[in-house]
């Protein structure tokens, strides 16, 4: 159909551009491992550390078993005993990244039912993981005491919106082929160009398994004990 007026064409090409509101809400289920101290009853008196532990893709989905294949609850799994509470959620999704305001809602009230000292909360993650623990920083910088990350994808273009005086201890494989060496080589530059306190510890000749190494270093351990936020 053709207009056969200018006016009439004109007329109908006229588009409206119309203010609108709408309050959404996503719901997300969050299942979890809350792993406490030995001595936490003991010490009924005291806060406790707590270390946020983001696991990598293949632990995603609705058998929380599958993360006591890696890192911190598969060493718990296999009997070591850790001087803080360590909180490891599941990612229900496969193939979706993490839900970071879910994590940080989890987070929130596992701290507020528990005895955690809130100036020394720490947070590390391993590939998709690790990715998801760079962005929680970039977007709650005043939120934790140190940050660990394990071979994840790097917000590059964010670097600056971290907290400045953040202790960063970042861990990658040379060779790995899923999420490149790059990835982390040029954020920690980036960071130290800037100040920032951050290390990097390569593994030559390492692929994307690079957590194995990282996750049994028991100095990583000590470092996140120290740390703490400046009041």
């Amino acid at each position: 159909m053709s207009c056969l007026l200018l006016g009439s064409c004109a007329a109908q090409s006229k588009s409206v551009l119309i203010e609108d509101v709408e309050e959404t809400v996503t719901i997300e289920n969050l299942r979890y491992y809350l792993y406490f101290p030995e001595d936490y009853e003991e010490r009924a008196n005291e806060k406790f550390p707590l270390l946020l532990f983001l696991h990598g893709g293949g632990e995603s989905g609705d058998s929380l078993a599958t993360l006591k294949s890696n890192g911190p609850p598969k060493l718990i799994a296999e009997g070591k005993q850790f001087p803080f509470l360590i909180l490891a959620p599941q990612n229900p999704h496969k193939k979706k990244w993490w839900n970071t305001r879910a994590v940080m809602q989890l987070l929130d009230t596992v701290i507020s039912n528990n005895r955690v000292d809130t100036n020394r909360v720490y947070l590390t993650g391993l590939s998709r993981g690790g990715g998801a623990a760079w962005e929680l920083v970039v977007q709650y910088p005043d939120k934790f005491a140190a940050l660990a990350v394990v071979c994840g994808m790097t917000p590059l273009p964010y670097a600056s919106w971290i907290n400045k005086e953040l202790p960063i201890w970042v861990f990658h494989g040379t060779e790995d082929q899923s999420v490149p060496y790059s990835e982390s080589e040029e954020m920690v530059k980036k960071l130290k160009s800037m100040g920032y306190p951050v290390k990097l510890t390569t593994y030559e000749g390492v692929g994307h398994n690079s957590w194995v190494q990282a996750y049994t270093t028991q100095e990583l351990y000590d470092w996140l004990m120290l740390q703490e936020k400046k009041k």
